[in-house]
């Protein structure tokens, strides 16, 4: 009989020669928990962190295991287990967000090691403080993104953790014995910081935690200039919401949608959007790019757009995100985005969006804007 593994895809994300849908660190945090996936019980398998499905559907298919609660940070990669699951005619689990009722008396937590620690020290908080006393936590990467740091991150709410030995460049930490209360860091999330009188919130997951990128700040500088002063914009991939937020203070005739496929991302950016008051004005919503939005219905778009997949070059995601700009933009609309420089966007946002002119630009990032033709 195949294995399910090799039978699982990545759409409804990118799929490319260079892009895989299962790697060595599924199959092996899959082979290291086969012991304790065996005899686990209905509803108390929790996987965090899955990327495709590989993860939820090989202890499915391979133990039998029922009642998996699944909390995957990314929309593509949940609608992707869905997708594999229905492909494959598998079922067994459910979708959730990063919460107690996540974890919540769980005794088997499968993961896969975000490279963020914050990322990591939430999801180790809440398993501490609401699984199974019984927990073993079966955390798997690839060697090259795992760092020591990642073990100590576990030490302060698991007292056990064991490196096992590595495979095909893959290790897999096993964590176990929840440390009670009192011996166990206290952090509250979403954390928060301010910068000039902005407040950011974020999730342990959210790119740039409670500061602001460069980019963003590039975009930040000549957000003023923007010329739209009612209608509807969109902060494209908001992250946590700063430009979100600093559009609405600065054009509060605009109504303003903040959407991210990022769960941690669009948590943080509800959290920013009601720190700073402008929840009457700006709308947060986990979506795949302008998805939900009619054609030609926004005046603007904000978009400082990511260029990897996971550790993977993917210049595709700044193409697919310039594509669900222009569709929402309305004739006349405009595109305002920040780009590291040495992508030379500028070609493709005249061929997707429309006529393109810069109006900032330095070594590292620039600034254009697109007109919708």
């Amino acid at each position: 009989m195949n294995d399910v593994l090799d039978e699982l895809r990545r759409h409804p994300d990118l799929e490319a020669p260079n892009l895989f849908a299962v790697d060595a660190s599924d199959r092996l945090v899959l082979d290291e928990a086969a012991p304790l996936l065996a005899g686990a019980a209905d509803g108390t398998v929790v996987v965090v962190g899955d990327r495709y499905g590989a993860l939820t559907l090989g202890a499915i298919s391979r133990h039998g295991v029922t009642g998996v609660r699944v909390h995957q940070d990314r929309l593509t990669g949940e609608r992707a287990l869905h997708a594999n699951a229905e492909r494959l005619g598998l079922a067994g689990f459910t979708s959730h967000g990063l919460t107690a009722e996540l974890v919540a008396g769980a005794q088997v937590v499968l993961l896969q090691l975000p490279r963020s620690l914050d990322a990591l020290d939430e999801i180790a908080a809440l398993v501490a403080e609401h699984a199974d006393p019984s927990v073993v936590v079966v955390a798997g990467g690839r060697v090259k993104h795992m760092t020591t740091a990642m073990n100590d991150v576990l030490r302060r709410y698991l007292a056990v953790v064991e490196a096992r030995l590595a495979r095909q460049k893959s290790r897999v930490l096993v964590a176990s014995s929840p440390r009670p209360a009192g011996e166990r860091p206290v952090r509250r999330w979403p954390e928060r910081a301010e910068h000039d009188g902005l407040v950011v919130c974020a999730h342990g997951g959210a790119f740039a935690g409670t500061g602001i990128d460069i980019g963003t700040r590039a975009l930040l500088a000549h957000l003023d200039e923007v010329p739209q002063t009612t209608g509807t914009a969109v902060d494209l991939g908001c992250g946590t919401g700063v430009l979100a937020v600093a559009l609405a203070r600065l054009r509060p005739g605009l109504a303003v949608v903040a959407t991210d496929e990022s769960a941690a991302a669009v948590a943080s950016a509800h959290a920013t959007v009601e720190a700073n008051g402008v929840a009457d004005r700006v709308t947060v919503t986990r979506a795949l790019g302008t998805e939900g939005l009619p054609d030609a219905s926004v005046d603007l778009v904000l978009l400082n757009p990511p260029f990897h997949v996971g550790a993977a070059v993917a210049p595709a995601v700044a193409r697919t995100l310039f594509a669900d700009a222009a569709r929402a933009l309305r004739p006349g609309g405009e595109l305002w985005a920040v780009w590291n420089s040495h992508l030379h966007y500028r070609p493709t946002l005249e061929q997707v969006v429309g006529p393109t002119r810069q109006v900032g630009r330095d070594p590292k990032f620039t600034v254009t804007v697109s007109t919708r033709g």
